[in-house]
């Protein structure tokens, strides 16, 4: 038999699967079809305006780390960006010992022009049907989340 616990554990999964899966959905529709982006274009524009610092390279490895993604994703997404003018890779010229991941003015434009409808979306698909304290509360939830996959939470 089931313990209480344990199904309150799978309705709960079940229900951030759906709700993950319907708002990505959504948003990721929109995004489309008012800047020509998709999700993982506009997550890695996003992370690399984030990340900008003239005075520091911008390496896969890092971005890597900051989206969370696998290194043969980023590098593939990272590909199809070049290919369409978003991103370039050049030398790194502050030390000359591996590729910086540049933002190009196209880059730039489009994510700039992006972010408007992109922050929207969230707002229409996500945020808005939720109370102030719901939202709290799902930022809690997330920090407890990564705390414990990190091994930081209290034991």
């Amino acid at each position: 038999m089931t313990s209480p616990r344990a199904a309150a554990e799978q309705e709960a999964w079940a229900a951030y699967r759906r709700l993950q899966l319907r708002v990505d959905t959504l948003i990721a529709r929109d995004l489309e079809r008012e800047s020509g982006l998709s999700m993982a274009d506009y997550d890695v524009l996003a992370a690399l305006v984030a990340m900008f610092d003239p005075d520091h390279c911008i390496r896969v490895g890092q971005l890597t780390t900051r989206m969370d993604w696998a290194h043969s994703r980023l590098s593939r997404q990272l590909g199809r960006m070049e290919r369409r003018g978003l991103i370039s890779r050049e030398a790194c010229e502050l030390d000359g010992r591996g590729d910086d991941v540049v933002l190009t003015a196209d880059g730039r434009r489009a994510h700039d022009e992006a972010t408007p409808a992109h922050l929207a979306s969230v707002h229409r698909h996500f945020a808005r049907p939720l109370s102030r304290d719901q939202l709290l509360a799902l930022t809690g939830i997330e920090q407890s989340v990564l705390r414990e996959r990190d091994g930081d939470s209290p034991r």
